[in-house]
């Protein structure tokens, strides 16, 4: 893994052991990347999953012991400089960033009916302000001739409707849109940009007739499972996806909605 040597990955959203973002800096993590996460408990604190608070100290002691350099902090997303925040901790204490993977997101129930502005802001704030000023600045930033990579992760609101999730898919295919013409914008800096909608994954928040439900829809007689983004997320930031930008890319073993 020599090529690998001093390679620094950011992923946001990394709360819970259980989590996408979790099984992401695992795989990083046994392919030699250092890494940095990010985790805010106030927001699952809320959510039906809840979460265990030293979580993500568990997380990071799990990662050291991988043989690789693992930094972590808590933060807010919604703060307008939370961008700099995180990019500057990066920096002072792993140095330069080569990938950054957007997992962080805002999700709660909500339709026509109930839709309120605030509601609707803190989508924004977190799904699509976020990950535009963050992908934009490490862009910025980035200091090497190529090797870039940013991964948005989505939801795949353009493969059908999501009712009762009116501003989640509003502002995940917001983040589509924000794959597409960033890809453009950086490829002469040798920064691919892609995103990755991994589908139904139980992450611990699915009751068994949610997953009963939904399994008939998955061809391979499974629901997916959180390692199945990390080895997708894991492929797209090596050097054998240079030629892959601007890509939605559908990672959810044949769901059929």
């Amino acid at each position: 893994m020599d090529h690998l040597k001093g390679k620094v990955a950011i992923v946001t959203g990394v709360s819970r052991l259980k989590g996408i973002g979790a099984a992401i800096c695992k795989e990083l993590a046994d392919s030699g990347y250092h890494i940095f996460f990010t985790y805010w408990t106030e927001y699952d604190k809320k959510m039906p999953w809840s979460i265990e608070i030293d979580e993500p100290v568990k997380l990071k002691e799990e990662l050291i012991k991988k043989g690789i350099k693992v930094s972590f902090m808590e933060l807010d997303l919604t703060q307008h400089d939370a961008h700099e925040q995180l990019l500057n901790k990066v920096s002072e204490q792993l140095g330069s960033p080569d990938i950054l993977i957007n997992n962080a997101a805002y999700s709660t129930n909500n339709d026509f009916s109930n839709l309120t502005a605030e509601e609707l802001d803190k989508h924004y704030m977190v799904n699509v302000r976020a990950t535009t000023l963050l992908s934009s600045r490490f862009a910025q930033r980035f200091d090497k001739k190529s090797g870039g990579r940013i991964v948005n992760i989505t939801s795949g609101q353009f493969q059908g409707p999501m009712p009762g999730e009116l501003a989640y898919a509003t502002t995940k295919g917001a983040v589509d849109a924000l794959t597409i013409t960033l890809s453009a914008e950086l490829a002469p800096l040798g920064i691919t940009v892609n995103a990755l909608n991994p589908g139904p994954t139980d992450t611990g928040w699915m009751t068994e007739e949610i997953k009963n439900e939904l399994k008939p829809m998955f061809p391979f007689g499974r629901i997916g499972k959180p390692r199945d983004v990390a080895k997708t997320i894991k492929f797209l930031v090596s050097d054998e996806a240079d030629w892959i930008t601007g890509q939605i890319i559908h990672s959810e073993g044949g769901f059929k909605r």
